[in-house]
């Protein structure tokens, strides 16, 4: 518990002196509840407060990075934990800068934050580089100092140096020439080394600015994820709120149609009334029906009975078809007899007329019959005997044959 104290207390004054915020705000942890029973609601504000920590001291940058290679869940809720911390140190601080998509945003800052880190990098080596050369310059400006030094002694003891017709005196303007073309390098090299300097304090400030650009950055940033995360609230209460108004409607159309479904209970009162009156009448029909139940099972015996009266009579007229068959049967052979009875008919009228003509040969030939002794014709030789049938029984013959012989006679 002691050393929790310590910790809790060490981290309010990072926050006071180091950050310059007040935290009075903040509901502190209890650490007594931390070092005996393990609150995690009391751990969760410590580990809260050491988190704001953590994004605002010199190596926010490691944090946050550490932070951005989290999973989502995990980064919203750290975001939401910051945010809560920070919310009332700067409520509307880049409030007004943010704009569009705060996760296009998000990745927008970090990637000038990338740029900018690369950018700090860079410089740094390149003020390494001119530091090396600047090194390398003063060490060469050195040397010809102390050359310089040694040639300008040497040429006051050698007088012999000015008379140019003498190699001494060409080798000394020579030696002079290289001299001024030194000096010229090293006044060049000087001022190099001058604009190197100015160079370098610029990019320095350049490098305190772009600190204080990815600072800003990095503050842009929690920013952006802490309006995503509100964003995510305000959407979802944008959903609620469009179900809710939906829900608002439904039960506006709810109400209007109200008064219609009272129309309607009233009309289906009065169909009830309709119904029960309906009811009464078809009771009073059904008794009818009753009676006249009884009266149609008489009706069906009496159907039954006629049904059986059917049924034989049915057979009647069975074996009369059959009877009258037969009487067809007998008719057919009756018209045969008929038939045969026409050709008999026919028969006897040719054989009626050979005898008529037999019979005037006969009364012509009657009184030479004997003295010529003719012979009756073959023909009448052989209807003879049905002749003298014909005459001695003439009842046997039809009707016509016996006026045909009658008046034959």
């Amino acid at each position: 518990m002691n050393n929790l104290k310590k910790i809790l207390q060490k981290v309010v004054d990072y926050y006071k002196e180091v950050l310059t915020q007040d935290i009075s705000y903040f509901p502190l942890p209890d650490v007594s509840l931390v070092a005996e029973h393990s609150e995690p609601a009391e751990m969760g504000r410590l580990l809260q407060l050491i988190l704001g920590c953590a994004v605002r001291c010199e190596q926010q940058q490691e944090y946050i990075q550490i932070i951005m290679t989290m999973e989502e869940s995990v980064q919203h809720v750290v975001m939401k934990a910051i945010q809560e911390l920070m919310k009332k140190d700067n409520p509307t601080a880049f409030g007004t800068e943010l704009s569009g998509d705060p996760e296009q945003q998000v990745k927008k800052l970090l990637e000038d934050l990338s740029e900018l880190m690369s950018e700090k990098e860079a410089l740094a080596q390149r003020c390494q580089e001119l530091d090396l050369q600047v090194a390398v310059l003063l060490e060469e400006r050195n040397s010809l100092l102390a050359e310089n030094d040694v040639l300008t002694d040497r040429a006051s003891q050698l007088d012999t140096f000015d008379d140019p017709s003498k190699p001494s005196g060409r080798k000394h303007s020579q030696l002079q020439q290289q001299l001024e073309t030194l000096q010229e390098e090293n006044f060049r090299l000087e001022a190099a080394k001058d604009d190197y300097r100015i160079h370098c304090e610029e990019l320095e400030k350049q490098l305190i600015e772009l600190q204080h650009r990815n600072d800003e950055l990095t503050s842009l940033a929690e920013e952006s994820r802490a309006l995503k995360d509100e964003l995510d609230v305000l959407r979802n209460c944008s959903d609620r709120v469009v179900m809710l108004e939906a829900s608002v409607e439904t039960y506006k159309r709810k109400l209007e149609n109200l008064g219609d479904l009272k129309r309607q209970v009233k009309l289906l009162e009065e169909n009830n009334m309709t119904y029960m009156q309906n009811s009464v009448s078809l009771e009073e029909e059904l008794r009818k029906a009753n009676a006249a139940r009884a009266q149609l099972e008489s009706y069906k015996r009496q159907v039954q009975d006629l049904h059986k009266k059917l049924s034989e009579e049915t057979r009647r007229a069975d074996n009369m078809a059959f009877e009258m068959k037969k009487l067809d049967e007998k008719h057919e052979t009756v018209l045969k007899e008929k038939e045969r009875i026409i050709i008999e008919r026919d028969s006897l009228k040719e054989i009626n007329e050979e005898l008529l003509c037999s019979q005037a040969q006969q009364h012509q030939l009657s009184q030479s019959a004997i003295q010529t002794n003719l012979v009756l014709p073959d023909k009448l030789r052989t209807h003879q005997p049905l002749i003298q049938e014909v005459t001695k029984e003439p009842r046997t013959t039809s009707k016509a044959l016996q006026t045909t012989l009658a008046s034959v006679k």
